[in-house]
């Protein structure tokens, strides 16, 4: 599967500062964040459904994989999303060993299961 999501009853506010909180226990940062929303809205699209989108990074572990193989460059920082999905909120992201697979690079598999674990962890604990 391409992605893990699961449902939380917070507000996505509530949800975002869970999850930050539980990513810096894995001395995860949250670098940025997207609110697609706003931005269309911005943009002069019809768009209505709260959806944010996170880059989460640890530097040490961002240094030793770009140190091992440059290409895993084109997935950072990881993304988590946050989003509205009806009444119920959301909290998703992308595999890392999914989009490892595109690299073709066996020595570093290890490397995304880990970093995967980890941030399923934190995305579990702050629900």
């Amino acid at each position: 599967m391409f992605d893990y999501t699961v449902e939380t009853n917070q507000s996505m506010e509530e949800a975002v500062q869970s999850l930050e909180e539980s990513l810096k226990q894995e001395q995860f940062g949250i670098l940025w964040q997207f609110d697609i929303k706003s931005k269309l809205q911005e943009k002069g699209l019809d768009f209505n459904q709260p959806y944010l989108v996170l880059e989460v990074c640890n530097p040490k572990e961002a240094q030793r994989v770009l140190t091992q193989n440059q290409m895993v460059g084109y997935f950072l920082p990881c993304k988590i999303v946050v989003y509205e999905d009806g009444d119920k909120v959301k909290i998703g992201l992308p595999r890392p060993t999914a989009l490892i697979e595109l690299v073709k690079d066996e020595t570093i598999k290890e490397f995304a299961a880990d970093i995967e674990n980890r941030l399923i962890a934190c995305i579990d604990q702050s629900i």
